[in-house]
């Protein structure tokens, strides 16, 4: 008997799909039920004058009428109700009554206000506020994790499109939520919508970030000028953060990267290539404050990858520059007449310990009389 590979194939991927639309189903009908139950919850509490202990006898008495019940601790109790709290008064989500009298969640489908015409910079807001697709396909985690960390909506609602479409791990997305990704978005520097097709540059735009946060990265004295060589060293002995950083797409092709011109060698501090867009990547490390002539030499590089390492289908090199400052009027000079994609990008490193922290260790004389 003759099995077709193709056959298998299609079979698996039906299969698969199908798991993965029951999970979408599974986890919409959770948020709704944690709605309803938030809802439920919080106007008898008001009702009720109830006190912080409630939620936990309400707990006990649900586990006694459903014998293994998880998922409805007192805790989770309390961040349904912050769920529904947090969304009842949105413009775009509603509970509505159903014709079965059965409460459900459903969009609002509103025109466009100034105010969200001003978030549309957002990657696109107008598309992200109307995808409730989005607001379904992100486990209650994810959501708990936005709600708490980012106040505006417009903002929420950036990071729940996000979360859904590049599929964030709920530890990713904290990282984009610690990076501020959404302000990113904002205040990027760069030329790539002067300088790249508009299909390419809108994705190189949403690729990259205006500030990256590096908290692997650790200084000793916070008034010391970190050294670039310890920047580039820490990146790579921590790849993996870096990648989680950057974002989706992103593989490492290396650091020092070698490219030879006539009898010369020169070397690439980073060097990526984002598959999504299809380009290398070409990151150069400052560890102080932008210059002009930076962009010259990280220029001089693109032209050189373009011609002796880039692919014929690849699309044109793009180059970073990612330093501790920068002023944007200067960076914007700075571009003006190069004809290859620049960006310029910040970093936070990790400078000192948390407040809660800092007199729970021993400082560096003590310590160093411990180990002698």
């Amino acid at each position: 008997m003759e099995l077709s590979i193709d056959f298998v194939k299609q079979l698996k991927q039906h299969i698969l799909a199908s798991r993965y639309l029951v999970a979408k189903m599974a986890n919409a009908e959770s948020l709704k039920l944690y709605f309803i139950i938030g809802k439920m919850v919080d106007e008898e509490s008001q009702k009720r004058k109830w006190g912080t202990k409630v939620l936990d006898i309400l707990s006990e008495r649900l586990q006694q009428e459903l014998p293994g019940l998880r998922g409805f601790s007192g805790e989770n109790l309390k961040r349904m109700r912050r769920f529904y709290t947090e969304w009842s008064d949105s413009e775009y989500l509603r509970l509505s009554e159903t014709t079965d009298n059965v409460n459900s969640m459903e969009p609002i489908r509103l025109s466009v206000t100034t105010e969200l015409q001003d978030a549309t910079k957002l990657a696109d807001f107008e598309n992200i506020k109307l995808n409730f697709e989005n607001f379904n396909a992100i486990s209650f985690t994810h959501h708990f994790e936005i709600l708490t960390k980012v106040k505006s909506e417009n903002h929420r609602w950036y990071y729940i499109h996000q979360t859904a479409q590049n599929f964030w791990s709920v530890r990713h997305l904290r990282t984009e939520l610690g990076n501020e990704s959404h302000l990113n978005q904002l205040n990027q520097s760069n030329n790539f919508s002067q300088v790249l097709p508009e299909e390419i540059s809108n994705k190189a735009i949403r690729a990259f970030k205006d500030q990256y946060l590096l908290d692997f990265v650790n200084i000793e004295d916070a008034d010391e000028e970190i050294d670039e060589r310890v920047l580039e060293k820490e990146i790579v002995l921590n790849i993996k953060k870096f990648l989680m950083s950057l974002g989706n797409d992103f593989s490492f092709m290396g650091n020092q990267y070698r490219i030879k011109v006539e009898e010369n060698e020169f070397f690439i501090d980073l060097l990526f290539f984002h598959r999504g867009l299809q380009s290398l990547v070409a990151f150069e490390l400052k560890s102080g404050k932008f210059k002009p002539e930076y962009i010259g030499k990280m220029n001089f590089y693109l032209s050189a990858l373009d011609d002796l390492v880039k692919k014929p289908h690849e699309n044109p090199s793009i180059g970073i520059v990612l330093c501790k400052e920068k002023d944007n009027k200067i960076v914007e000079y700075s571009f003006r007449d190069f004809s290859k994609p620049l960006g310029v990008a910040t970093y936070k490193t990790s400078e000192t310990l948390p407040p809660e922290l800092q007199y729970a260790l021993p400082d560096a004389e003590t310590l160093k009389k411990l180990m002698e």
